[in-house]
């Protein structure tokens, strides 16, 4: 079957570790089905495990890549049709619950490890995994939600914990998590705000429905509750400053480095903050946002589509930047 993987590892050029070309299909396991995919969507760590950072069992953990795990078909989010003929999209995590694994496997995403991912004409994955996909939603906008939509949700709705008339701030708009942010907030009836060095993407953040979008670190109108954060070092200070006392600070990745200048950890305590952090989510919240972009008429935000043969293009526009949105292929 046709596919787009991982050959090798390159961390100073990982586009040439990149190939597309026939891979075996997938095996046959108890408690596993075969989806044929219809489409596919890129996220960061498809193109860090180019370079062997997220190939291990945890994305960027340091665990060293072994020649055993290569070739990896590539890509962690997939919509398609199953075994029976239905239409599903995949929880990315295999083995959350421990159902489908071996005793000597550990869960892990798809693509990570030993589980080949969703850049093929086929992927195998446990019967768990597999979650119905609402007709409202065509194959490459429900290919969408599985990863960077799904950690949005969940940073918003069960670790925020927010509500319909509170505020929020999303640093770094543009990325797939800060996009997702602004478009369900704005949808569940939050005030949002939201910060860019961009001025196109903070245009486009306010078209998205930010009620207000700022440059990076600017003062904002009033102090929010919660604060959807991507960006990490960075704007850590700026999102500690932006809360209300015992607001929320939710952080799911760390673009700008892992090390703030000062942690302020007697804002943290004087103002009864709360920091925590969001890695994807669980299946009954991706059951939960298929259902709320049904219902809600809400939409992923799609930079382009292009075909899975022409995968090289869309890697190489990720690397590049300046995307706003997703990067779907089409199978």
């Amino acid at each position: 079957m046709f596919a787009a993987y991982a050959a090798r590892i390159d961390p100073d050029q990982p586009l040439s570790a990149l190939e597309l070309g026939e891979r075996p299909e997938p095996e046959a396991r108890p408690g596993w089905t075969t989806v044929n995919v219809k489409a596919a969507s890129l996220n960061r760590h498809d193109l860090w495990s180019l370079t062997g950072a997220a190939l291990g069992p945890v994305p960027l953990s340091g665990v060293e890549v072994t020649e055993e795990q290569l070739p990896m078909i590539l890509g962690s989010d997939a919509a398609g049709i199953d075994e029976d003929g239905n239409e599903v999209v995949l929880h990315n995590v295999i083995g959350q619950t421990g159902y489908g694994l071996g005793p000597d496997e550990t869960p892990a995403m798809l693509s990570k490890q030993h589980y080949q991912g969703t850049f093929a004409e086929r992927v195998r994955v446990p019967l768990w995994n597999v979650v119905p996909k609402p007709k409202e939603l065509s194959f490459e906008e429900a290919a969408c939600l599985p990863t960077a939509w799904l950690t949005a949700y969940q940073m918003l709705f069960t670790k925020a914990g927010v509500r319909p008339g509170q505020s929020v701030l999303v640093q770094g708009t543009g990325g797939g998590v800060a996009t997702a942010a602004i478009v369900l907030a704005a949808a569940a009836g939050l005030r949002v705000f939201a910060t860019s060095r961009d001025k196109a993407k903070l245009k486009r953040a306010r078209e998205l429905g930010a009620e207000g979008a700022f440059e990076t670190g600017a003062r904002l109108p009033h102090q929010v509750d919660a604060v959807i954060d991507s960006v990490g070092a960075a704007t850590w200070s700026h999102s500690l400053k932006s809360l209300k006392p015992g607001g929320t600070l939710v952080i799911c990745g760390t673009t700008s480095g892992t090390n703030p200048t000062e942690a302020e950890l007697h804002r943290i305590f004087f103002y009864e903050l709360k920091v925590a952090g969001s890695t994807g989510g669980t299946k009954e919240e991706l059951a939960d946002l298929l259902n709320f972009c049904a219902t809600t008429g809400v939409r992923p935000v799609i930079d382009s589509v292009l075909p899975l043969d022409r995968a090289r293009e869309a890697f190489e526009k990720m690397a590049k930047g300046g995307m706003f949105g997703k990067l779907v292929l089409m199978v």
